[in-house]
């Protein structure tokens, strides 16, 4: 038997992304499978006779796709019978779809005019669905049959010619010219054959009486009925009719019409009253009588649908009407008298079963991808589903929908098939799963539903980088800090998962001064933690600042980076040094002293520096035996040597004086100083110091005094006058006092006009105008509370700034009464 398939429509504009290069033909044949596509409405229908042997090619479904024979193991090519028929199969090698078990039309599809089998093509990468049609062509294999092989008839011999006796023709398992049945009766005198047609285009076979019956002669009669269909070859099927003539009772019962039609709902209750039948006889007495019946050939189904009242002729449901199984009832019935012998009138009863809404919509997923990675663009498909009603009409019409607030949306791709797919961006990172509920409703009244649950996952990527709960981190690190102390820890969190939320740190390498970063501290890759890898010095290392950069395990990876600022706090670790430089008791001197001095005349001075700052770097001077220095007294901060009275000569002609220099640290670290005097009487001797005063004109003592001072206030008063002017423009808007990094020179002022530097951390410098007696130190800020100050506050005024942070201003002799103070930030 041959084979005959057509496409309605090519798959190829769906069957995924298509080769670069495509030969003259590949082209050609793929605009024809465009054109056969569109033109066909969207699915393939093939066709193929029933019985067709396993193995019968059915049609070439990978070429009618667009799939070349190299994509078909990648990409997966198989079909999915609906409905649990698995007749046909996909060949693997060639793609061809092939006959897979015996074909009966007839067991398939029963009496419909129309046999197809509806099949669903899937293949993956990307995943595509191909609504496929497969139609069994009927062929003629089934001969006609009648319900019995002997049908019995009993004719009373007083029927006049003309009259009619409906017989049960003959059935055909086929349909179209192969179900055409035609009748012929084997060749008689008294009987012929009439076959009609009602307004349902329905056969109505009855045998007609021609000839007067004479039972006496003729009791019975036996005549062969044939059947033959319209098929090539033609088949045939017989029944034996008995005919009995008889004598008596010579009406028989007749309804009002020959076919009655009824509409019934298939819900209809049991008893429900389908119709009331009525026939009459036109005889008297007992043949007048009539009762009623189904016609003995009647089926089962008909006899456990319905029941009738002998009596009254009224039809009642009986069992229960289901449209979805069968939606048309064809009742013969008969009137028969009680006459002797009995005759009997018939009808047909046609009762239209009509469809209402008892079966919900079904729902169901064709495929699913899941889970969903996180970067999805919209359009992504998640699912595929399909769905279904049994019901007809607007009963059996059904649309889907999901909740609201949800990233997806339903499209509909064939009929009753919809894709799940992406509808906005997602984030992981604010909802890691979904709860989709996809809900279908009919059209009926009431409309009845149904829904389907989907988890939707999202699967993480890495698009978040490492952060840090705050920009800077700043840390104190006292100075001589143990090698290898951990000075603080950082930690950045990222939210994605696994790898790429896995979080490592390093240090961004960087030259601090001549040394690499990497020399002073490390980073724990794992924890984060910061530990100085050496002792850190406030002299030579105030602020160390770097950053520290957090990557995630990611590919590619991200990073995140924050900066660190490290402060060095001053700690008492270096000792006054006298100048000039000495180590211990060191010797200045000697000294020459006029007897002729007077009370409070200075003779000498002791200069010393420390290396430290702030309140470490503070200095004082005392005499090591109080009562050993006789007329001579040393400043307590600003180391000058002077006279506590007038000189007389019962105080030796020399003295040595032991000075002991003390800074403020805890604890206090001290160096002292031998000075050796010796007293004169010639004023030249003392080279910054004349006999006394001639009247009008000053010593070359007060001279060189008021010289030296004029040179300390221009250079000072330059300096001063560039730091603004630096600030100025480097730092504008900035707030009048700040602290920050840097070194800068220390000064203070002594009793007699001379200036003293030490190497000291200098932030705050004020400059005031006041007495030449009073004594200025200035000591560079303490940033840290007042718990790492240690006695920073003890005999000083505070005076904090806008960070605020405390710089220490000491008075050593006297009250300064400042009438300009300016502020500078010295780097």
């Amino acid at each position: 038997m041959g084979i005959a398939a057509y496409s309605k429509k090519s798959a190829s504009a769906m069957a995924g992304p298509r080769r670069e290069a495509l030969g003259a033909g590949q082209l050609l044949r793929w605009v024809l499978l465009q054109a056969a596509w569109a033109a066909g409405g969207g699915q393939l229908h093939y066709s193929v006779p029933e019985e067709a042997e396993p193995g019968t090619l059915v049609g070439r479904l990978a070429q009618d796709v667009g799939l070349e024979v190299a994509e078909l193991v990648s990409r997966r090519l198989r079909a999915v019978a609906k409905g649990g028929r698995d007749c046909f199969e996909v060949n693997a090698q060639s793609g061809a779809l092939l006959v897979k078990s015996r074909l009966d039309r007839e067991e398939l599809c029963g009496p419909s005019p129309r046999c197809a089998l509806d099949l669903e093509v899937l293949v993956d990468k990307p995943l595509r669905l191909f609504p496929v049609e497969v139609e069994i062509r009927d062929i003629n294999d089934n001969a006609p049959a009648f319900a019995v092989n002997e049908d019995n008839l009993i004719i009373a011999e007083s029927r006049l010619p003309g009259s009619r006796f409906p017989l049960e023709g003959a059935s055909d398992a086929d349909i179209g010219t192969n179900s055409l049945l035609s009748y012929t009766l084997s060749p008689n005198e008294h009987f012929s054959l009439d076959l009609q047609k009602n307004n349902e285009q329905r056969k109505s076979l009855a045998l007609v009486l021609t000839k007067p019956l004479d039972r006496e002669e003729t009791p019975e009669h036996r005549l062969l009925l044939t059947a033959t269909d319209g098929g090539k070859p033609e088949l045939t099927g017989t029944a034996q009719l008995v005919i009995s003539v008889l004598d008596v009772n010579d009406n028989a019962p007749v309804f009002n019409q020959p076919v009655y039609e009824v509409r019934l709902l298939e819900n209809a209750a049991n008893g429900t009253l389908v119709i009331k039948l009525n026939a009459t006889d036109l005889d008297e007495g007992i043949n007048q009588h009539v009762s009623y019946s189904f016609n003995n050939r009647a089926s089962t189904k008909i006899k456990d649908s319905f029941s009738l009242d002998a009596n009254t002729g009224e039809v009642r449901v009986k069992g229960n009407m289901d449209f979805e199984t069968q939606n048309l009832y064809e009742i013969q019935i008969e009137a028969t008298d009680k006459g002797q012998p009995p005759l009997s009138g018939h009808c047909k009863v046609l009762v239209e079963v009509l469809d209402v809404n008892d079966h919900a919509p079904e729902l169901a997923v064709t495929s699913l991808s899941l889970p969903v990675p996180e970067d999805a663009p919209p359009g992504t498909v998640v699912a595929l589903l399909s769905v279904s009603d049994r019901d007809s009409g607007d009963n059996g019409k059904v649309s889907c929908s999901i909740g609201p607030g949800l990233p997806f949306r339903l499209v509909s791709t064939f009929k009753n098939y919809h894709s799940l797919v992406v509808a906005e961006a997602l984030d992981r990172e604010r909802v890691a799963e979904y709860e989709v509920v996809v809900r279908a409703r009919d059209q009926g009244a009431p409309p009845l539903w149904a829904s389907r649950r989907l988890v939707v996952p999202l699967s993480d990527v890495n698009d978040n980088a490492p952060a840090f709960p705050q920009a800077v981190y700043t840390v104190f690190v006292r100075e001589n800090n143990p090698a290898g102390a951990p000075v603080l820890s950082v930690s950045a969190w990222d939210p994605d998962l696994g790898a790429n939320g896995r979080v490592s740190y390093w240090a961004v390498e960087r030259r601090v001064g001549e040394r690499p970063l990497s020399s002073y501290i490390s980073v724990h890759s794992e924890s984060g933690q910061v530990s100085a890898l050496q002792p850190l010095d406030y002299e030579e290392l105030q602020v160390l600042q770097f950053e520290v950069s957090a990557r995630d395990a990611g590919l590619p990876a991200l990073c995140g980076n924050v900066s660190v600022q490290l402060f060095v706090l001053d700690a008492n670790d270096n000792a006054p040094v006298v100048s000039p430089p000495g180590s211990g008791r060191g010797a200045l001197g000697p000294e020459l002293v006029p007897l002729s001095a007077g009370a409070g005349h200075v003779v000498g001075k002791v200069r010393a520096v420390d290396a430290d700052s702030g309140y470490n770097a503070w200095l004082r001077y005392e005499l090591q035996e109080p009562r050993a220095a006789g007329p001579f007294r040393v400043g307590v901060y600003s180391g000058e040597i002077s006279t506590a009275r007038a000189l007389e000569e019962a105080d030796g002609p020399s003295r040595s004086l032991v000075i002991v220099v003390r800074d403020h640290g805890e604890p206090a670290l001290s160096a002292t100083a031998t000075v050796s005097l010796s007293l004169s009487e010639r004023a030249q001797a003392v080279a910054w110091e004349s006999g006394p005063p001639r009247a009008g004109s000053a010593g070359p003592a007060g001279a060189m005094n008021v010289s030296l001072m004029i040179a300390i206030c221009s250079v000072s008063g330059l300096f001063v006058l560039v730091i603004v002017l630096y600030v100025g423009l480097r730092c504008p808007g900035a707030p009048e006092v700040t602290c920050g990094p840097g070194k800068g020179p220390g000064a203070s002022a002594s009793e007699a006009g001379s200036w003293s530097y030490s190497q000291r951390q200098s932030r705050l410098v004020c400059v005031g105008e006041g007495t030449v007696r009073s004594d200025l130190m200035v000591f560079s800020p303490v940033c840290p509370s007042s718990a790492e100050n240690g006695e920073a506050g003890k005999g000083q005024g505070l005076t904090p700034n806008a960070s605020g942070q405390v710089s220490f201003i000491g008075l050593i002799s006297g009250v300064v009464p400042f009438k300009r103070c300016e502020f500078v930030n010295v780097f």
